[in-house]
């Protein structure tokens, strides 16, 4: 009988250690994965920077940009091409580690972005030069970071990278000296997770050199930025409508936390 009870004793163990084993492979299996960042509760530093309304706090050329029904409109007409891409930017400040929250929507033939730690373009009224959360109708490029009037593209999407502090230059429209570390995925399975001409949530965190842009709860890119030589600490923020055929572009509930 004892030796019965022991044999069975040292089976529970043994089931035990396997059940522990699982689960810590389990756990080291999620490390780096693109969990959600947490949601926005009322109490968290979140503030309203777009009173859904006027254009109060922002600047931009009307022409391009309006209020309406709780969004922020930019829209481009068939008498109203643009020569350049415009922005409306933000007047509250220069964020530099901060987090922003967003959502978008944008018609098929659409091309915006949302700079941050950006500086005016001098010379082209409503112009902004630096990071760029890039955004498109077609979803080409929605979620990578694309560094306007600068490096050009720093990550495309799916991309964790490091940008080292060594010489580059932009090629085919990227920069050159980008060291990819690691995949969130692939380009087009993480495609599949935006929703085309309907609402989706946009969440940057950006941070010290690092750069994350999510889209719809998922890392999208992932940049640090070690290149002193072209890199910002902070700047301005500004929204998008890029040069091209007539479009529509939507955001509301825009929500800023300085960190």
């Amino acid at each position: 009988m004892k030796e019965k009870t022991n044999y069975c004793l040292a089976i529970m163990m043994a089931a035990v250690v396997l059940m522990t084993g699982c689960q810590s492979a389990a756990s080291t299996d999620n490390i780096g994965k693109n969990a959600e960042p947490p949601v926005v509760t009322a109490n968290d530093g979140f503030e309203k920077i777009f009173d859904g309304k006027t254009l109060n706090g922002w600047e931009g050329d009307t022409a391009y940009w309006r209020a309406e029904n709780g969004d922020l409109v930019g829209e481009v007409t068939p008498d109203k091409l643009l020569k350049s891409n415009t922005f409306i930017i933000y007047k509250g400040g220069e964020p530099k580690d901060f987090e922003l929250k967003l959502e978008f929507k944008i018609a098929e033939t659409g091309n915006s972005g949302i700079n941050y730690r950006s500086v005016r373009f001098e010379g082209v009224p409503y112009a902004l030069k630096g990071y760029q959360a890039d955004i498109d109708g077609k979803n080409n490029y929605t979620g990578q970071n694309y560094e306007e009037r600068g490096r050009t593209t720093l990550a495309y999407r799916g991309q964790k990278v490091t940008i080292p502090n060594t010489p580059g230059e932009s090629k085919r429209n990227a920069w050159t000296s980008v060291v990819v570390d690691g995949s969130l995925g692939s380009s087009d399975s993480l495609k599949a997770l935006i929703k085309s001409n309907d609402w989706n949530s946009c969440h940057l965190i950006i941070k010290g050199n690092r750069l994350q842009h999510y889209i719809n709860g998922v890392l999208m890119s992932d940049v640090t930025d070690d290149d002193t030589a072209h890199r910002k600490m902070e700047g301005l923020l500004g929204i998008q409508v890029h040069v091209g055929p007539p479009m529509q572009v939507r955001y509301r509930n825009i929500m800023l936390k300085n960190l």
